[in-house]
This record gives structure tokens, sequence and C-alpha cells, in this order.
């Protein structure tokens, strides 16, 4: 097993790891679900946690049985209208939205050399972190765009590593989704789950809220 000394560098997952962005894009996607006629549940917004854009959007038309009833076309306008709700969501972030004791952590990290990057699906990582003023603490953000498959796939938990310039053993993944776990034991990493312990029962470290993570915590529960 990884030893807390191996450990130099953090990839994050944003939406619930370092922001509560996920309420905007359940506001957003609950939009589309109306639109398309989907019946919102909380079993359809638990699934479209950690996944893409257009994956996501598939999820609320095969839901409502709508999967034939649009074409690529209409999947991208519906897609790109969500984005532009969601945009205007975000846009009201502040310093104040960063999650409890997630900034502390990402200073702490940052003073202590750790190198740090961005592994979320999301395509406006790089405006939500503008809108935290987090953006100085990060070496890169992984552009979901340019990956050939989405979470539960390790590509983008591969990518955030070779982002930072370690080997997947030198790393730890932070998420909140049973897709991002998969994503980052996949990858080779050292998987920390942030939320229920039985939703992220695969992932290697488990803290219930932000505010117990810490490097000192991890390196007790990597030492214990």
């Amino acid at each position: 097993m990884t030893k807390f000394s191996d450990i130099k560098g953090f990839a994050f997952d944003l939406d619930g790891v370092i922001a509560d962005t996920a309420r905007f894009h359940g506001q957003a996607w609950h939009q589309t679900a109306d639109e398309v006629g989907t019946t919102w549940t909380e079993e359809l917004a638990e699934s479209l946690k950690g996944i893409s854009r257009m994956d996501s959007l598939q999820l609320i038309l095969d839901h409502g049985d709508h999967a034939d009833s649009f074409s690529e076309k209409d999947k991208e306008l519906l897609a790109t209208k969500k984005n532009l709700n969601y945009q205007k969501l975000i846009e009201t972030l502040t310093p104040e939205d960063i999650l409890p004791g997630m900034l502390e952590f990402i200073r702490s990290a940052d003073d202590n050399g750790y190198k740090m990057s961005i592994a979320s699906a999301s395509k406006n990582a790089p405006l939500i972190l503008k809108q935290l003023g987090l953006t100085e603490y990060f070496v890169g953000i992984v552009d979901p765009a340019t990956l050939h498959a989405g979470k539960p796939d390790p590509e983008i938990f591969v990518r955030a590593a070779e982002v930072l310039g370690l080997a997947p053993t030198a790393v730890i993944g932070l998420e909140d989704s049973s897709a991002g776990i998969d994503s980052i034991n996949g990858a080779g990493q050292v998987s920390l789950g942030i939320g229920d312990d039985k939703v992220l029962s695969k992932a290697t470290l488990n803290f219930k809220q932000t505010s117990l993570v810490t490097l000192e915590n991890i390196k007790n529960k990597m030492t214990n």
C-alpha cells in the first residue's frame, strides 16, 4: 500500500469537493428534464454526478424513455442551453462558496510543496476556480473536451497525474462520486472519497465531510 510519504500531489474533482456547484448542475438539469418531459427524481440527480454533459443528457432522456425522440442536433442544443443556464448560476459564486475546510486544505497542501490539479468533468472548471479565487493554487486543469471517455474511465485522473508530472502512486485523487472513485482507482492512485462511505465503498480513504480533510488526518488514515 502507498505510504503517505510517497504522496507528492493531489488531483481534485471540483463539484462537491471544492465547491457545491453540484446544486447548480442540479437546477440546470432539472430545467432540462422538465423541458423534455422526464420526471426529476433524487435517484436521477445522483446518477448524474461526476459524468460528462452529454452522458448526463442521455441519462435524462433514457430515464424518461425519450432516447429516440431527439436528434443529435437536438441533443447538442439541449446541452448548450443547459450549460448557458449553468454558467449564469456559477457566475454568482464567490470565495464564500468554497466548501468548509477546503480552502485551508488547499493552502496547507500548497505551503507544504504538494502539486495540485483539477480532474473535473465540468468544462466550466476554469471559470469556477476564477470565481472562487483558487486558480493560482493549481498547476493545471484537465480539459474534459480532450478525453476519449468520461468517468468512471480512469483517463481523466491519468491525465491529472501527467499534468502534475507525477507517477500515479504519488497522487491522491479526491472525489464525491462513485464513478469518480472508480476512475481514481483505475488510474492507480490513492482514492479519497468525501461523503457516505457506503456509497463510496471502493475508496481507499473516506471522510464524511470536507471539513475533515487535512494533511494530518490523511496521514493518520494512511498510517493506521
